[in-house]
């Protein structure tokens, strides 16, 4: 009888292991082929990651069982003894990598801890200036079809056309203009660095709230990559897979003390009931993790690889928005190549390169086809990857994307790709 062992998707939950193959071949079947898609394939998402075999350990815990609504002290049912000394673990690791006042590890999405941010600080149609869709923003930054943009009124910021960068005079005539009661910075297709003193100055002047929405960027933040929004922002937000390498999901809110009461009555009872404890298990790892040398190290590994990953997409033909990238994040403009984000997609995913669309900053075309492509290096730089590999990766992509009709060009990349799979056959280095 085979027994799955690897420990990358199906974690060990004991000493006597569970036999899944057993218990469910047909599950079982498509855990062994969903390990092998990641296994050969190169992964260039950049809301992707590997997460460690801890906390994927943490997250298959007993802790799973416990019901356990409420906080801690003060909790809806009995048993919750140990339940509190791991969710004040989880907090506390927190509010020390970000030093902050408090700190809120309940919700199980950042889309989820945005929303309760919105109904602790704001009442129903009002006012919230948040970076465009389009631009890069986020769908939770109240796009028409989710439910913050139809319950607060939002007005939305973007790039300037000429450097594609934030365009803070653009922000602060909206804020004199629609009076906000909320200013969210933070974006999920962004390749720069965000000013926080700049987004802070223009709450002030209108005064407004800042939300910093860190989920991209969290990781480089903790590596002191990224300038910190904690000495201005009111509230931040963050999940924790992306930079931060753990299991995906995960809605982390921060904030000063002074609206710790209305963020924590937001969160339970006013948008979600009892917290998933094994998660929160689970993240209390990841704090633990992001507090050792290694962790930094990764994340000036990951901002390198995607610099080299830039340099060698523009000198083999391709154009990035803005020129480049200060992050883990990498945007491409396709219009010279004159084929759409989706087409690109799916050229590359042919030959083993995991990416996806992404609209770039005025795009004419619809975002199920757009005229870009995002990309990032965190997963495989989680996967042991340096600067020669991305190089190398680099100019597959481009050697794609430019000659997408040459079937001869696809079938040789594709052996590349397997060739480097190969090499790297961990998904996570932890």
């Amino acid at each position: 009888m085979k027994i799955l062992t690897d420990p990358i998707l199906i974690p060990k939950v004991n000493e006597k292991k569970m036999d899944i193959e057993q218990i469910d071949s047909e599950l079982y079947h498509l855990m062994e082929k969903e390990e092998q898609r990641q296994k050969s394939t190169l992964n260039l998402i950049a809301s992707e990651n590997y997460a460690s075999r801890a906390t994927l350990l943490a997250q298959a815990s007993g802790f799973a069982n416990k019901l356990a609504e409420g906080y801690v002290g003060n909790r809806y049912c009995a048993g919750c003894e140990v339940i509190d000394e791991l969710e004040n673990l989880a907090i506390n690791r927190l509010k020390t990598l970000f030093k902050v006042d408090h700190a809120n590890v309940q919700c199980p999405t950042a889309t989820q801890a945005n929303l309760a941010v919105y109904f602790a600080l704001l009442n129903p149609g009002d006012v919230i200036i948040a970076p465009k869709l389009s631009h890069g923003g986020h769908f939770s930054h109240g796009s028409p079809r989710h439910i913050s943009g139809k319950m607060f009124r939002f007005y939305h910021y973007g790039v300037a056309r000429e450097t594609e960068r934030l365009d803070f005079a653009e922000i602060r005539e909206l804020a004199r203009q629609k009076k906000p009661k909320l200013i969210i910075a933070g974006m999920s297709a962004y390749p720069r660095m965000f000013p926080y003193d700049e987004y802070r100055a223009i709450a002030d002047e209108a005064g407004a709230f800042l939300l910093a929405d860190i989920a991209h960027i969290v990781g480089l933040i903790i590596a002191d990559l990224h300038p910190s929004p904690v000495p201005y922002a009111d509230v931040i937000t963050s999940s924790t897979h992306k930079t931060f390498g753990g299991p995906r999901g995960g809605g982390l809110i921060m904030c000063t003390k002074a609206l710790a009461g209305k963020i924590d009555d937001a969160v339970f009872p006013g948008t979600q009931g009892a917290p998933i404890m094994n998660f929160i298990a689970s993240r209390a790892v990841l704090f633990k993790q992001a507090m050792t040398t290694a962790f930094r190290q990764k994340q000036q590994q990951t901002v390198e690889n995607a610099k080299a990953l830039a340099d060698s997409l523009k000198s083999n033909g391709l154009r990035l928005v803005t020129g480049g990238t200060d992050t883990h994040l990498i945007l491409v403009d396709l219009r010279r190549q004159n084929i759409t984000g989706s087409q690109a997609e799916a050229l590359l995913y042919a030959v083993g390169i995991v990416t996806n669309k992404n609209r770039i900053p005025f795009d004419e075309k619809p975002a199920t086809e757009t005229s870009g492509l995002r990309l990032g290096s965190v997963s495989l730089t989680n996967r042991g990857m340096r600067q020669p590999e991305m190089i190398k990766i680099g100019k597959m992509v481009s050697t794609i994307l430019c000659r997408p009709n040459d079937r001869a060009v696809a079938a040789e990349v594709k052996k590349e790709v397997s060739a480097l799979t190969a090499e790297f056959p961990n998904l996570s280095m932890e």
